[in-house]
């Protein structure tokens, strides 16, 4: 393989991407709840030789629990016991910068990297939803600018604590009784507008010098803090020309920030519906549709939208007087309304296209049309890959790796094997230099 390198990553949304993954045939109901689950998973994920498995987070009840599972258990705790079941495939774990502090961050996610040999990443999100206000002692999210300014202190804290120890700092001499070069470690004494650390971090510089940093926020303010900070970023693009247009902004905005333009890596989310034919697929479609009731569809939609639920009419198109939500998440609200406007869909049609979730794009069909499809985003630069979310979890994947891997790798798009052990050689990624060593040379 020459050129660019195809990445895929795989979105462990518990029990799959469609509400109703959980009661098809073969799934187990309590897979959100089950570590072994993620293991499972993330062992199919590395035969396929992905790039990382990735896990969201959600620090309180946000969804239909009466209904469906729930974004539960605690990332960095989870991919711990995954890294220990797995020898290659990468860790990306979101951790909130609105409802944490930077020192616990960079701590917990140095951790992981040291205990995974380097496949640590962390996944940079601002927290908008009121019931984590709640679980936190507010009664309403933090205001939209507050959030992302806070999140830039914040990500500049944590990569400061990591880069605190030099690298030749640890010696661990046993003859001399020297432990640690105490001049190479050094406190960052960090005072900002939000946060006071004096450092340093209580842990050597991390195996990949930082854990690979991820954003994922489609505001203006979210892409600012991906091009001042992020490696790679997730987006929810419902079209090519959208996500082309996306990548080109964002690269630009690196530019912006004294970054190499090519320096960010765009993985594009893509939920995928598979079967040997159009028709299978359709019917697999189909099937999950019918067991997603109507009311949890309208309330979801409502809800990405920031719309009065008594105002969706299913057989009308969504009102044309949305604003932006103020202090709301913004990246699904512009992905759901773009995929509206585009196609000229009622609400029933949203609900469809969406296939109960909240913005992201949906293929349906076999696994050649998958292949065709990503091999044109990839090609023509609008993704450098892809974050993938099966409709149901193992199945769906462990499809996509046994039918559209081998596509994928045939036609020359994705590697055979791995060729390195950490996440930042999957993903192509330098490793950072200890400002410290670059100070004195």
């Amino acid at each position: 393989m020459s050129g660019r390198e195809l990445h895929l990553n795989i979105n462990i949304l518990h029990s799959g991407f469609s509400p109703a993954a959980w009661r098809m045939e073969g799934s187990d109901p309590r897979a959100s709840f089950d570590i072994n689950h993620y293991i499972k998973v993330a062992k199919i994920a590395e035969r396929g030789t992905f790039d990382a498995v990735f896990l969201a987070d959600q620090a309180a009840i946000s969804d239909r629990i009466d209904f469906r599972p729930l974004t539960s258990l605690e990332p960095t705790i989870v991919l711990a016991l995954v890294a220990a079941n797995t020898e290659r495939i990468g860790l990306i774990g979101t951790a909130s910068t609105t409802y944490n502090e930077p020192y616990n961050i960079a701590r917990r996610f140095a951790t992981l990297d040291h205990a995974s040999g380097g496949r640590a990443g962390w996944n940079i999100v601002t927290s908008a939803d009121l019931a984590q206000s709640r679980n936190f002692g507010l009664q309403k999210p933090v205001a939209h600018a507050s959030r992302y300014e806070r999140a830039n202190e914040f990500a500049a804290v944590v990569k400061a604590l990591w880069d605190s120890w030099e690298e030749e700092a640890f010696i661990g001499d046993t003859a001399t009784g020297r432990f640690v070069d105490t001049g190479r470690v050094h406190p960052i004494a960090h005072s900002g507008k939000h946060f006071a650390v004096h450092g340093p971090h209580n842990i050597p510089r991390p195996p990949q010098g930082h854990p690979v940093l991820v954003q994922a926020g489609g505001s203006d303010d979210g892409r600012e803090l991906a091009a001042e900070h992020a490696e790679a970023v997730f987006s929810a693009s419902q079209s090519f020309e959208e996500s082309l247009g996306y990548a080109r902004d964002l690269r630009r905005r690196a530019a912006r920030h004294g970054r190499p333009d090519d320096s960010i890596l765009v993985l594009a989310g893509l939920a995928t519906i598979i079967g040997s034919t159009e028709a299978e697929a359709r019917s697999r479609q189909e099937e999950l549709h019918d067991l997603i009731p109507l009311e949890y569809s309208l309330a979801r939609l409502a809800g990405v939208s920031q719309v009065d639920q008594k105002r969706l009419e299913l057989d009308a198109p969504l009102p044309h007087d949305i604003p932006l939500p103020a202090d709301g998440g913004h990246t699904f609200f512009r992905a759901t309304l773009a995929l509206a406007r585009r196609e000229g869909l009622t609400v029933r049609g949203v609900i469809r296209a969406l296939n109960g979730g909240t913005g992201h794009r949906t293929i349906v069909g076999t696994p050649g049309k998958i292949a065709d499809d990503i091999e044109t985003w990839f090609c023509a630069g609008a993704a450098d890959g892809f974050n993938l979310m099966p409709d149901v979890l193992p199945h769906g994947l462990d499809v996509f790796v046994e039918e559209v891997v081998p596509l994928l790798r045939r036609r020359g798009l994705f590697r055979h094997e791995y060729t390195g052990r950490t996440l930042r050689d999957h993903l192509g990624l330098t490793r950072p230099q200890n400002p410290y060593v670059a100070a004195a040379e």
